[in-house]
């Protein structure tokens, strides 16, 4: 598990501070271990495990019929359709429940967390912590947020309204390339360095800094 150590805060506060200098853009740095719990993925492994069991059960009846011989024991008479049934629920419920506390093992529950998923519910949490921290915070509504979540080894840049205005997703390729390829190789701190100075260089040249201007937004790496 990657961790940011005080160098890192440290490291990214100053990169913040300079790139300020330069502009007139309040950039936010926000790390966060995970962005969902994916509960939802749990359960519908959980589901998927019982249907499973279902379709066992009516590809083989013979298979059901020999399990519960193997439970319940032989020479006995051929089981009722309530017993069958009763069975097969006990079954299914068991399997279910047995993939749930499986799941609760968050590694195995995000390798099967399909990867679509996974972005999508990082941009939504990115999304959401722009617009309590960095949204209309500004005066000239030129707050970024540059948001990395270490457990989906993701990120996300969100812009506000001035900054949405004159970019594309494509204007934060690089930063986004930089803030991975460092990530990749288990220095986090580097890598939201890297990107808040291609962040700042962009804001800079679109935004550059004013005498007026004020800094709005601490300069500081947030951790949740």
């Amino acid at each position: 598990m990657l961790r940011l150590t005080a160098e890192d805060h440290d490291k990214v506060s100053a990169a913040i501070a300079e790139a300020e200098g330069k502009s007139s853009a309040e950039i936010v740095a926000v790390v966060s271990e995970l962005s969902d719990p994916y509960h939802d993925v749990a359960l519908h492994w959980a589901v998927l495990a019982l249907i499973a069991v279902l379709a066992w059960a009516a590809a083989c009846p013979t298979c059901l019929n020999w399990w519960m011989d193997l439970f319940l024991g032989g020479w006995r008479p051929e089981p009722s359709l309530r017993e069958t049934l009763t069975f097969l629920l006990i079954l299914a419920v068991l399997k279910f429940t047995a993939v749930l506390l499986i799941l609760k093992y968050m590694p195995l529950r995000l390798a099967l967390t399909p990867g679509a998923t996974k972005t999508r519910r990082v941009r939504r949490r990115a999304v959401a912590l722009f617009r309590t921290g960095a949204e209309q915070r500004t005066v000239g509504r030129t707050g970024v947020l540059i948001y990395l979540s270490l457990r989906e080894r993701r990120a996300e840049i969100v812009g506000d309204e001035a900054i949405t205005k004159i970019t594309t997703p494509e204007t934060w390729g690089e930063a986004m390339a930089a803030l991975i390829v460092e990530v990749r190789a288990g220095r986090p701190g580097d890598g939201i360095v890297a990107a808040v100075q291609r962040v700042g260089a962009v804001c800079a040249e679109h935004f550059p800094r004013s005498d007026e201007d004020i800094n709005e937004i601490p300069d500081k790496l947030i951790e949740l």
